[in-house]
């Protein structure tokens, strides 16, 4: 294995991939460099002396200005780097060229939906319209997983418990009338019991007008107030959803069906290095393959932003996208918010040291296909290739967001771990092997093996592979241990 990394040839500083002690003596790109203090795994350290107020890069990108004067083989974080970004930005079109070119097709066992779309689960979703009914809601799914065979075309019964649909306004109520009726048209889902209160503000009559046309075989909807007993009227109505979804069968389809969610969470220094890099080489794979991807979490984009631009596929795709950025930016300014409080403390004790830093390595997951289309916030995909959707950072919230705009899977890149999962099968990609290792029953994939043994095309491949296992049907962690949430994002009052 490695001791360390210099990502890019015009970097001034260097990553370690394992912990290094004050006093090693390195050689890189032919100079000798003593390191003067200890360096944990995924941490930096300078390779040349930097003056106060120089840019540091990595990446071969600025992640920000030194705090004070660096000595060389010294360790640089937070304590002596500040950001270099600003509020809102104008931004000029230089577009960066580069097509994909097409791969050899590959398949996987999925379900061919009457809406054109393909679902890599059939299971049967009980959806509140209103947090009121969620305990209802709950006790629904356990008596129906008691009562409906599991092991054959039904493979679960899922309820998605949620705060919301009542007491919110404007854009906030219609992020929850959205959510709700993407989520009942979602692939995955072979029908969906719509579960509502009756008194609430996105009742089961409102929501009929963002729903639009369904299939009432699959689709059913329960006002629980207008029933002596909810429960017994909920169980015959999914009985009847369950006589349709049960002959449902795997079938086999072009991975060009497959949209593909991608996110991270709890990064570390080499999340950028390993899962990350991985991811993107993933997604234009995949993309290469006719398939669709799908980045989020705009707030860690600031800072690495301009790369996305300029890889638009037009003005037209590169002004939405100018639009995304700066909109999120005013979102924070509208809250006396500010834009680049960020990293977490997490991501802060893994390496990461300023916004600049993180964003870098999170876009790596974008890979280098053109960006093609740009989302707002429940928006369902609609362009083939690599998009860009508009949620915030928070795990739960720009996973949800991912699964909602049409991911029938999430990959999810860690280097801290999680064990949380969203509507959709959520893939956790360790960024380092000791995470793998420790944490086997959260993790699903490693990437950390980029570190040691493995070339990027290779752990790509591999990756590539156990998506296209997990779209036919084997479970990831979170599934198997039955974790399903959702969550919307808030961003108004609640009355």
């Amino acid at each position: 294995m490695q001791d360390f990394i210099k990502i890019n040839q015009e970097d001034t500083v260097a990553v370690a991939l394992k912990p290094l002690p004050a006093g090693t003596r390195l050689v890189v790109d032919g100079a000798k460099l003593t390191l003067l203090e200890e360096i944990p795994q995924g941490h930096k350290f300078a390779l040349c002396a930097i003056a106060k107020d120089e840019p540091v890069i990595k990446y071969g990108a600025r992640i920000g200005y030194a705090k004070e004067a660096v000595a060389k083989g010294a360790w640089i974080h937070v304590h002596n780097l500040r950001t270099a970004l600003g509020e809102v930005l104008e931004y000029q079109y230089e577009p960066a060229g580069g097509e994909l070119g097409q791969s050899e097709p590959a398949t996987f066992m999925g379900y061919k939906r009457a809406s054109g779309q393909v679902g890599v689960r059939n299971e049967i979703w009980i959806l509140p319209t209103v947090g009121c009914v969620n305990s209802v809601a709950r006790a629904i799914e356990t008596e129906a997983r008691a009562m409906f065979a599991l092991d054959g075309g039904v493979e679960d019964i899922v309820a998605f418990a949620h705060p919301y649909g009542c007491s919110q306004m404007g854009d906030d109520q219609e992020n929850t009338r959205k959510v709700l009726a993407d989520m009942i048209h979602h692939p995955n889902a072979a029908g969906v019991l719509v579960l509502g209160l009756g008194c609430e503000n996105s009742n089961i009559p409102v929501l009929m007008d963002y729903i639009g046309s369904y299939d009432p075989a699959r689709i059913k909807f329960l006002q629980c107030q207008d029933f002596e007993n909810e429960t017994e009227e909920a169980l015959r109505l999914i009985g009847e959803i369950y006589e349709a979804a049960v002959k449902d069968k795997r079938e086999e389809c072009d991975a060009s069906g497959l949209v593909v969610g991608m996110k991270c969470g709890g990064s570390d220094g080499l999340s950028g290095i390993t899962a990350n890099p991985a991811v993107g080489a993933f997604s234009d794979l995949l993309i290469s393959k006719g398939g669709t991807t799908i980045l989020t979490e705009v707030p860690e984009m600031f800072g690495a932003e301009t790369l996305l631009m300029n890889r638009c596929r037009d003005a037209e795709t590169f002004e939405k996208t100018v639009k995304l950025i700066n909109d999120f930016k005013q979102y924070f300014m509208r809250h006396d918010q500010t834009i680049y409080e960020n990293p977490s403390p997490g991501n802060k004790k893994g390496g990461i040291s300023t916004l600049e830093d993180k964003s870098l390595g999170c876009t790596q997951k974008s890979g280098s296909a053109p960006v093609c289309g740009v989302l707002q916030y429940a928006e369902r995909v609609k362009e083939k290739g690599l998009n860009l959707l508009s949620a915030p950072g928070n795990d739960l919230v720009a996973s949800t967001a991912l699964a909602v705009s049409g991911a029938q899977i999430v990959l999810f890149t860690t280097g801290r771990g999680t064990p949380f999962a969203t509507l959709v099968p959520t893939v956790k990609i360790s960024s380092n092997s000791k995470l793998a290792g420790y944490k086997k029953g959260w993790i699903d994939f490693n990437a950390g093996e980029m570190a040691e043994t493995k070339t990027k095309a290779e752990v790509a491949q591999e990756l590539f592979a156990y998506v296209l296992r997990a779209a036919s049907g084997e479970k990831v962690k979170s599934e198997a241990a039955g974790f399903h949430d959702i969550a919307i994002f808030k961003q108004g009052v609640t009355l």
